[in-house]
């Protein structure tokens, strides 16, 4: 069957669910992804012929479309930055505001980058391999409470020859640190109960809940357990790194500041949505 032909049965069978915006954007991640061709292929080869097994693969990531499974996980992987990662249902899909928080760490440091690095909760490791390429001659840690996610983050770790020490480990069960860091970051669970009905259905019935959610009652456990040990574990001039809940910017900035953080900024994101926060235990 001819590309283009497949192109347009994929837009009509998707313009009930989708814009048709969304729908040549799927299309154009399964070129690059299913056919590693250039999303551009059909300008230059409209005879474009799809082979039977990438004929049944297209077929089948229609068919997950319709169930709003969402495309990163129906490709297997996740493009972040320079990186092309695996991912599947054990680990959330990287986000656009995270490659932000790696932008504000890299320009903090810019002109003495850190010797050790803790990632909490690292997930698709997909912050660690970022930071390893950023500053190779760190020594990084990188925690997670999933097996299943460490497996995931090991082996992106391998393709981009990242050397990271990977712990299973969950940080709200922790009194200590194995050592001081002179960077500790965190993307941790922040999502309230409440915020699930803003959710859309491809987020709340494919990625990892434990990854996701907090409870109403306690929204900001994860960043009160890890700002109480990274006060104490962070090196003289050490820094802590946060992705955060939009809605709970002020509220994450008084923890941090009633834990004994002399220095806290809170930074908006692409969106001006608050969305990080890097603290220092001195002014």
């Amino acid at each position: 069957m001819l590309l283009k032909d497949f192109k347009t049965y994929f837009e009509k069978e998707l313009s009930d669910l989708f814009n048709l915006e969304e729908v040549r954007h799927f299309f154009y991640i399964l070129i690059e992804d299913l056919l590693n061709e250039n999303r551009f292929v059909l300008a230059v080869k409209r005879d474009y012929t799809l082979s039977a097994h990438h004929l049944t693969a297209f077929k089948n990531a229609l068919k997950d479309l319709k169930k709003k499974a969402p495309i990163q996980y129906i490709t297997g992987v996740a493009h972040f930055g320079d990186l092309t990662l695996k991912v599947n249902e054990s680990v959330l899909i990287p986000r656009p505001e995270t490659l932000e928080l790696i932008a504000y760490i890299k320009d903090s440091f810019k002109n003495s980058p850190p010797k050790t690095i803790l990632d909490i909760g690292t997930g698709s490791g997909c912050i660690s391999i970022a930071l390893s390429q950023a500053f190779p001659h760190a020594s990084i840690t990188a925690m997670d409470v999933s097996e299943k996610a460490l497996v995931v983050a090991r082996e992106n770790a391998q393709k981009y020859k990242s050397t990271i020490k990977w712990t299973l480990k969950n940080i709200l069960s922790e009194k200590s640190l194995d050592q001081k860091y002179d960077l500790i970051v965190s993307n941790p669970p922040y999502v309230r109960a409440l915020e699930k009905i803003e959710m859309s259905k491809n987020v709340l019935e494919y990625e990892p809940e434990l990854a996701l959610f907090v409870t109403d009652k306690e929204p900001l456990i994860f960043y009160k357990k890890i700002s109480e040990l990274a006060f104490d574990f962070l090196s003289e001039d050490g820094l802590l790194f946060f992705e955060i809940n939009e809605y709970l910017g002020n509220e994450t900035t008084t923890l941090i500041e009633k834990i004994g953080f002399k220095k806290i900024v809170l930074k908006q994101d692409m969106y001006l949505k608050n969305r990080l926060i890097m603290a220092k235990v001195t002014a």
